[in-house]
């Protein structure tokens, strides 16, 4: 008897402009509320300058399983050369589309898989299709600020300790580092404020569902390090750590 597989095609956001709306949605499911607030100017433009880098998987009934977020930009190769954080990633990939430099490197940004289709290997296999995506266009490397999958049930320790954690068949811990791992990456360094997160205090009460009665760091669910809550300046701060990794890219052979 044969397994059936999950039907969808491999697409884009360029090619199908109208599933913005099912990008959202995922976007709403997939994460936390309080990083839907983060310090990323120029995500919007995702949706237009770049949405031929935007993977969607999707079925015949364009409900979208997955998407992987990606954006070109100039890279040098040096590991002290990477953007400190996604902010700078999509600017310095704004720079590069005004000035109409050749960029080198293709940058993954998110990767989000419906809930309902979590576990069936869509993952490895949306990091593939960002692998050929910049070997479509002829970029040297797919990097990935990785948002290690477990961190969050980790807040005290250390990023630069958990992502050194690894099982007694010596993969790594964590689950979507152990995806990237097995496809050859590996890790470059620590993006210490990957995402900053920054409100009101009554803004990050309404975004946790929590109370913050006194000035101090809290545990909140979905956060990878605790907040600070200072009241007196009536603000709340997050910095959210990744982990660099790089995928080398095969490049295409020419027909001449």
């Amino acid at each position: 008897m044969k397994t059936s597989r999950p039907h969808y095609e491999v697409t884009t956001l360029k090619r199908k402009p109208h599933l913005i709306g099912e990008i959202d949605r995922l976007s709403q499911e997939a994460w936390p509320e309080f990083l839907l607030h983060a310090n990323i100017r120029h995500w919007r433009s995702l949706f237009e300058e770049f949405a031929d880098f935007q993977i969607l998987f999707c079925h015949a009934t364009d409900t979208v399983l997955a998407v992987g977020h990606t954006i070109p930009l100039v890279w040098d190769g040096r590991t002290n050369g990477l953007p400190p954080d996604l902010d700078t990633i999509m600017e310095r990939a704004m720079v590069a589309f005004r000035q109409k430099q050749i960029p080198t490197t293709l940058s993954a940004l998110a990767a989000i898989i419906s809930r309902n289709h979590q576990g069936k290997g869509l993952s490895s296999k949306l990091l593939r299709a960002m692998i050929s995506l910049a070997a479509k266009y002829n970029l040297t490397s797919l990097i990935a600020p990785v948002r290690p999958t477990l961190k969050g049930l980790y807040p005290l320790i250390p990023m630069e300790r958990y992502v050194a954690w690894v099982r007694e068949d010596g993969a790594p811990f964590d689950p979507w580092i152990r995806v990237h791992w097995k496809l050859g990456a590996p890790q470059l360094a620590v993006a210490p404020n990957a995402l900053v997160v920054t409100g009101t205090v009554s803004e990050w009460e309404k975004w946790t569902k929590m109370s913050f009665p006194e000035s101090g760091q809290y545990v909140i669910p979905g956060a990878f390090q605790p907040v600070t809550i200072d009241r007196e300046q009536n603000i709340g701060s997050y910095e959210e750590p990744n982990v660099w990794m790089r995928h080398g890219v095969q490049q295409k052979k020419s027909n001449t």
